[in-house]
């Protein structure tokens, strides 16, 4: 099999992380690919809570901002224990997957590792401990659910929520994370799909999943007549800086190894994404007359996700394409096609998730090949792009698709939104009976 997303790696279990290749010989504990792994697993974590609880909660209005730092926390509680209990095992268990067949265990795992059965203190993927690995991938899931915050933000009741993250991290997470990364078997993996660390998985489908909860819920009251101003982008600043930081667990930490690969993906990362910051600063300042801290945080979170997926297998010159090209259409999307569409995506998850995931996906069909400066095995540009638009449309029309029957049956058995009343006195007071902001 081909390393198609990871490079000068060494022995590998069958149980593999994204691209990994199965295993001719014994795994041995290598203390140092564990050291990193550890770290990039804190950093992970670290995007979520406190980085994406203090960048969303910065952008509400005053009389919200508890309640989407209570959301964060409580998604981060819910999938750790869903993880444990079956959802790794839904991602990862490989049993029946054979190269080239396509069945049941093409889309979904089973349950042979459910409440994590067979883990033991000695138990190894690659060369660090398997422990370690659930709880790398656990951070993953975790902050998937979270990104979808940013769509519904201010109307959506937390019990409602709540529900939605459990169904939907059960019937769209784990399905789509084990057909991109659970090796030979698995649909997108035998099309080919370069997904290093989550353009698909992660970004296209939370900012779809966004997309759909929005226009079901519909727009937050007085919308878009009302000011609706960030009420501390402060906090937006500090946590687009924290995401930053902990992207390089993120990505680097993707190449589950300290080697030259996790190397060349944190530089990658870097590239991209001071690229993209400066792109939705220039695009800003040339339609509107002034660079803003919003925006230019909103840029870096565009080229965080665009290069997820090819941060394994670009170069640098391709890390500052895809930076520039996701920094520039994200601000469009985020501004020009959410206004002209009219749907309210509150924080923008699916104008920068989505969008930026969509854009970084395709691209890295362009600049993993070596012509380009790339690290990939790719020979066929316009065939690995087209493969790339496969795992983008699939990936789209399955979340869609789920995410909506989902939504809707919920807002028929206990409904989604708030009351009007509700969400006119703000939902940290009405669901948490709580002030996070003296009004």
């Amino acid at each position: 099999m081909t390393l198609r997303k990871y490079a000068g790696l060494g022995a590998l279990l069958p149980l593999v992380m994204p691209g990994l290749a199965l295993a001719a010989e014994e795994p041995v504990l290598n203390s140092g690919d564990t050291a990193w792994m550890l770290v990039s697993t804190a950093l992970v974590l670290l995007m979520t809570i406190p980085g994406l609880a203090l960048f969303y909660s910065g952008m509400v209005r005053a009389k919200n901002v508890l309640s989407v730092m209570m959301q964060c926390f409580a998604i981060t509680a819910l999938i750790s224990i869903l993880w444990v209990v079956y959802g790794y095992s839904l991602a990862f268990d490989t049993a029946g997957m054979e190269k080239g067949v396509t069945n049941l265990s093409s889309f979904i795992g089973g349950l042979d590792k459910a409440f994590l059965n067979g883990l033991t203190v000695d138990s190894l993927t690659a060369a660090f401990p398997e422990s370690v690995f659930v709880t790398f991938q656990m951070t993953f899931a975790i902050i998937t659910p979270a990104l979808i915050v940013g769509s519904f933000a201010e109307r959506m009741k937390f019990s409602a929520m709540l529900i939605f993250t459990a169904v939907w991290f059960t019937l769209v997470y784990a399905p789509i994370a084990h057909m991109v990364w659970s090796g030979d078997g698995a649909l997108m993996w035998d099309w080919g799909v370069l997904d290093f660390a989550g353009g698909t998985v992660v970004h296209i489908n939370a900012g779809v999943a966004g997309l759909v909860a929005c226009l079901v819920l519909g727009k937050r009251k007085g919308y878009p007549n009302v000011a609706m101003a960030p009420h501390n982008l402060g906090y937006t600043l500090v946590g687009a800086a924290m995401l930053w930081v902990g992207w390089f667990g993120f990505n680097a930490g993707s190449a589950a190894a300290a080697n030259g690969t996790a190397g060349m993906a944190m530089l990658v990362t870097q590239i991209a994404t001071a690229a993209a910051a400066l792109g939705w600063m220039f695009a800003e300042w040339v339609t509107h007359g002034k660079p803003s801290a919003l925006g230019i945080a909103s840029g870096v979170v565009a080229g965080l996700v665009a290069i997820t997926p090819a941060a394994g297998t670009c170069g640098p010159m391709g890390a500052i394409v895809i930076g520039l090209a996701s920094g520039v259409i994200c601000f469009f999307a985020a501004t020009s096609l959410k206004r002209a569409a009219g749907y309210d995506d509150s924080l923008d998850a699916f104008g920068v998730h989505a969008i930026g995931g969509i854009v970084g996906a395709l691209l890295t069909g362009v600049f993993a090949a070596p012509a380009l400066g790339g690290f990939g095995a790719v020979e066929d540009i316009g065939g690995q792009l087209f493969t790339q638009f496969k795992g983008v449309a699939f990936t789209i029309i399955y979340t869609g698709i789920v995410s909506f029957v989902i939504l809707k049956v919920l807002d028929m058995v206990i409904g989604l939104r708030v009351t009007e009343e509700e969400e006119t006195v703000g939902l940290d007071l009405s669901l948490h009976n709580e002030r996070g902001y003296n009004l």
